[in-house]
């Protein structure tokens, strides 16, 4: 199969969606790969690294998709994008359909298969392929809030620990998952007064054992988000419903209510946004005031750090373009987790959470299977 890897269109975007040891891997697999010029740049790979790795380097993104059939990418494909891509192609990536409905439109009309990372879950409900952005945005979430807690950048203008004599900050991480995990770490690193709120008391529970006395752990309720939301001073919204929007758990009324200066950061905005008064940002204009708090809404958070965020996230995605090289059929039977990265084939939509939230009709995949199945 012809692997192409285009460069990434979304604004700020500076990830890359193979690294020179995965062009190597799928060259020595038989593979021919095609990764437009300029496309590590931002990760600091130059072409001379794909080159001598065995890939083809294409002048334009026109070559990439008119050669390619697996197409590789990291973030939601924008319109320029989505112009390209046709029946034929496997489209793996982040997708956030529940947040890009358009997206969705688009896909379905082209009748590509599209692939999302955030979507594959390993046996034990975990999220390999979106495990290793959530622990980077959770801990550049508490890097943001506590620099735009500063007064020069709008903030009320205090030190995250404090200093003796002087009251820390006061952190409010709504969910425990990886993103929350990984945000608890940072804010407690830095001497935070440090609050964690989820509806999961396991998770819960994990974070005593890992942090003791130094977090304060409280089941999530309307009540308890509300209290502990209005005395803070930075909120970390890092809520997940794999494939579907993410509940809105603060409403305006409450965001009103906080102190002046405040910082929210919302980490499930690329899955709608789990605050009333959220909207997307970019790395480029990251933040704006509503009822004078701040809000951090960047879409993609990671890409403001895109060495590491290049090498982990290919890291894991690695296997399983390999799997998807030799067909979309072999790598469901290798990988059983991919079946539920499968978001939308042959103009219908195969994952049901994902469905659900576009409001439309599911189809079993198995239904759709067989004619995309083959080699390649």
């Amino acid at each position: 199969m012809i692997v192409g890897a285009p460069a990434e269109t979304k604004t700020d975007e500076r990830r890359v969606a193979i690294t020179p040891a995965g062009v190597l891997e799928l060259a020595t697999a038989g593979h021919e790969v095609i990764v437009e010029a300029g496309a590590g740049e931002g990760s600091g790979i130059d072409d001379e690294q794909y080159a001598s790795a065995g890939a083809h380097l294409a002048d334009s993104p026109e070559e990439v998709y008119e050669r390619a059939t697996l197409i590789l990418h990291v973030k939601e494909p924008q319109p320029v994008d989505l112009a390209h891509l046709r029946k034929h192609h496997v489209l793996f990536t982040y997708l956030h359909l529940a947040a890009y409905p358009e997206v969705a439109d688009a896909l379905l009309t082209s009748e590509t298969t599209a692939i999302a990372y955030e979507t594959v879950e390993g046996p034990d409900g975990d999220l390999p392929l979106l495990a290793p952005m959530s622990r980077i945005a959770g801990r550049m979430a508490v890097q943001a809030g506590t620099r735009f807690l500063e007064a020069p950048q709008g903030g009320k203008g205090m030190l995250a620990g404090g200093i003796p004599g002087v009251a820390r900050a006061r952190v409010t991480v709504i969910g425990a998952g990886v993103v929350g995990w990984h945000a608890v770490d940072v804010a407690v690193g830095l001497g935070a007064a440090v609050t964690v709120l989820d509806i999961n008391t396991d998770r819960l529970g994990r974070v005593e054992q890992m942090w003791g006395g130094r977090v304060e752990t409280i089941h999530s309720s309307r009540h308890m988000v509300e209290r502990h939301v209005t005395s803070s001073d930075l909120v970390i919204g890092a809520v997940l419903v794999a494939g579907d929007r993410a509940p809105v758990l603060v409403d305006e009324r409450t965001v009103a209510a906080m102190e002046a200066g405040s910082v929210l950061v919302d980490v499930a905005i690329d899955q709608g946004g789990c605050f009333a008064t959220s909207r997307e940002t970019t790395h480029h204009e990251p933040v704006y005031a509503v009822h004078g708090v701040l809000h951090y809404c960047v879409g993609n958070m990671p890409g403001a750090v895109p060495r590491t965020s290049t090498y982990a996230l290919t890291n894991a995605t690695m296997r399983y373009t390999l799997a998807l090289a030799g067909g979309l059929g072999e790598a469901l039977g290798r990988h059983p987790e991919l079946r539920g990265g499968v978001n939308v084939v042959g103009g219908r939509v195969v994952n049901p959470i994902v469905a659900h939230a576009l409001g439309a009709p599911a189809t079993d995949l198995e239904d759709v299977l067989r004619p995309v199945g083959g080699g390649g």
